[in-house]
């Protein structure tokens, strides 16, 4: 498994000015390399590739001098960054999406470079990097595996970090507890899953939102280029660290306390952010997409399975007979004309997303150690009444049984969800 650990550091003044020249010469390194790229196509319809732009490397350390002061797997490494920068603009052009060519980079805009294999070395809890100097890091928790790259990066706040990418990282597996849930996430509230539970949205953004304001126009009536208005920028700045650092804690906390209670937990499948204006700051405030995110590397880590299934409709569905029963979202009651169901919105979706992971086939699932039916197979589906739970039989397209799973059928509405299962082995 890979793993990425962070960790806060400390270094004297003459280092992190080192430091910083570096990071400002990766910058201008990036800015040329984009410009050679641009003029190349705009003058001579031609392309260049990485390979070509890293061969003129030491030409360049031989012209400008203070360029031996970078590592040189560090300016390889800027080069590959703008390499991916364009393969993302052709990507998204190709997709039809939003094309977003990439830009040049102003001293606000690049903060970190990275070394790989060699320039660096780590004893205990200090971190040695060539031509630059020692860095004391807070070692909080054991750096586990393989380490593959180690990234130098500054935050908006001044901060600085040490991010070590490594390999190898063994798992860690949590007790098995048989148990499947459904999770629909929201604005009212941020999660509710199938056994009617729910999670309050903290809205840390709206919390906050004064501070910032407040913060916002006293950096807005500072003179650019002035002390006073740097100032303001990193007061500013702190305050948005607060609130994405206690969303990340949130994500992690919750996420954690959802694999520990479950062996599968079902997602519905969010594509692409999409969004309403009324609800656009309190959708990004909640940032679900981040905690998917969280949710399916803490699954990989804790050997549990992340199933993701279509959005479509999941809210519209009645859980109790599947009719279709159309509302806005100022409708926060389901009630179906049909069985007379009165129910949460948030909760009727939960059951159905639980019921479509259930079926698995339109499920998408993350599980590093069991193996998956491919193809278009069926799945079969045998109810023990007396154990309350469900046997699913994933069958291939030969009709061959290719893997067997059991689904604990308990909790509030577990009572529904057995009910549709029924209908679909019948």
């Amino acid at each position: 498994m890979k793993k990425t650990f962070k960790f806060r550091i400390n270094a004297s003044k003459t280092t992190i000015q080192k430091v910083e020249e570096v990071i400002n010469l990766c910058r201008i390194l990036y800015n040329l390399c984009l410009e050679q790229r641009k003029n190349a196509w705009q003058f001579h319809k031609k392309s260049i590739s990485a390979n070509s732009q890293k061969t003129q490397l030491p030409e360049l350390k031989r012209a400008f001098p203070e360029f031996k002061n970078v590592p040189s797997q560090t300016l390889q490494d800027v080069v590959e960054r703008i390499d991916g920068a364009f393969q993302g603009f052709f990507r998204r052009i190709k997709a039809g999406e939003k094309s977003g060519y990439p830009r040049f980079k102003g001293s606000a805009r690049y903060d970190s470079f990275t070394l790989k294999q060699s320039g660096w070395q780590l004893n205990g809890n200090h971190l040695s990097i060539k031509k630059i100097g020692i860095f004391k890091i807070k070692l909080h928790r054991p750096i586990l595996g393989d380490i593959k790259t180690v990234i130098i990066r500054r935050s908006s706040s001044g901060k600085w970090f040490v991010c070590f990418s490594c390999d190898n990282v063994p798992l860690n597996p949590l007790p098995k507890t048989g148990k499947a849930i459904g999770v629909d996430v929201g604005c009212e509230a941020f999660l509710t899953d199938s056994d009617g539970r729910q999670i309050e949205n903290p809205r840390f953004l709206k919390q906050s939102e004064k501070t910032l304001q407040e913060r916002q126009q006293s950096l807005s009536r500072k003179k650019r280029g002035s002390n006073r208005r740097a100032k303001a920028r990193l007061l500013l700045a702190k305050s948005h660290e607060k609130i994405r650092n206690q969303r990340r804690d949130f994500h992690f906390k919750t996420a954690n306390e959802l694999l520990k209670a479950n062996d599968i937990v079902c997602i519905e499948k969010l594509k692409s952010w999409k969004t309403w204006r009324s609800l656009n700051k309190s959708m990004r405030d909640a940032a679900w997409i981040n905690f998917i995110s969280v949710l399916k590397g803490k699954a990989v880590e804790a050997v549990r399975e992340i199933r993701e299934v279509p959005a479509k409709n999941t809210s519209q569905i009645c859980s109790g007979c599947g009719e279709i029963v159309p509302k806005n979202l100022s409708v926060r009651i389901h009630h179906c004309p049909s069985c007379h169901l009165n129910i949460d919105r948030d909760i009727n979706a939960a059951i159905n997303i639980l019921k479509l992971g259930a079926s698995f086939r339109d499920s998408v699932s993350i599980c590093p150690e069991k193996p998956r039916p491919s193809g278009r197979g069926s799945s079969r589906i045998i109810i023990d009444s007396e154990r309350n739970n469900a046997i699913v039989d994933y069958l291939s397209k030969d009709g061959e049984l290719s893997f067997k799973e059991e689904l604990n059928l308990g909790g509030k509405h577990g009572f529904r969800a057995k009910q549709t299962l029924t209908n679909q082995s019948g």
